[in-house]
């Protein structure tokens, strides 16, 4: 197969399954041979890594990720996307396992921004709590010459029973719920534009995205680097 990609995925199921409707509904097709090439690893196995990055006692997840990179790079994609936020914890981790590029969620989705709200100066960030903990985004947006706000304890309860609760274990999205944690973050935190930096929020965003409220959404930002970096390969080797 060539111009293709490989997806590790199923972290969760239902965020790779949104991934994957966003990738080919974005793709600009009229037939099937239009659509892209790529290869899902949906590991649904793989132990959660909010869990691991606050207590290292539990499952590592690092190491079904290095499994699935090596074996994956057998193949050669063109490049590896991973539709999870908090799995780029181990990113450079798994950069170095391969020579094959690893896309960097959090990077592509803060470089969008400018695009998005040219003026934007005080960015909000909902996740997990273990990407809230880690930083993989701190870094990203205060390089960027923006400032970080995370949420309060009672946002952050709140965005972990969406993701949890909800959409992890019910494949089910509090619209209230969702819209209400958009509204603090907007409305009385002031954020000029809010990172969705969880798949499972992406879901949310999918089902309840009739709000007005500014966000950027970090599996749509993924699925479209991927769709425009097959589209670049293409051309090149026409």
């Amino acid at each position: 197969m060539d111009n293709f990609f490989t997806i590790i995925g199923g972290m969760g199921t239902e965020a790779t399954e949104t991934f994957i409707h966003l990738l080919n509904e974005q793709t600009p097709a009229t037939k099937d041979q239009d659509y892209l090439n790529y290869i899902l690893v949906n590991h649904a196995t793989i132990p959660d890594r909010t869990d691991y990055i606050m207590d290292h006692k539990k499952p590592n997840p690092f190491l079904p990720l290095a499994a699935d990179i090596k074996q994956q790079s057998q193949l050669q994609p063109a490049f590896f996307a991973i539709p999870c936020n908090t799995a780029h914890y181990f990113y450079d981790e798994l950069q170095a396992l391969t020579t094959i590029p690893i896309l960097n969620m959090p990077h592509e989705t803060i470089k969008k921004i400018k695009t998005m709200v040219p003026n934007a100066r005080k960015v909000g960030l909902i996740a997990t709590n273990g990407t809230l903990h880690d930083g993989i985004y701190d870094k990203e947006i205060i390089d960027a010459g923006y400032e970080l706000f995370k949420p309060t304890a009672e946002v952050a309860d709140q965005t972990m029973e969406l993701i949890y609760d909800d959409v992890k274990q019910k494949n089910y999205v509090d619209a209230k719920l969702y819209h209400d944690i958009l509204a603090k973050m907007v409305d009385q935190f002031h954020c000029d534009i809010v990172v969705l930096g969880c798949t499972e929020l992406s879901v949310a965003q999918q089902r309840a995205g009739d709000h007005g409220y500014p966000v950027i959404d970090s599996q749509d930002v993924l699925a479209k680097r991927s769709i425009e970096l097959i589209q670049q390969l293409k051309k090149q080797k026409k």
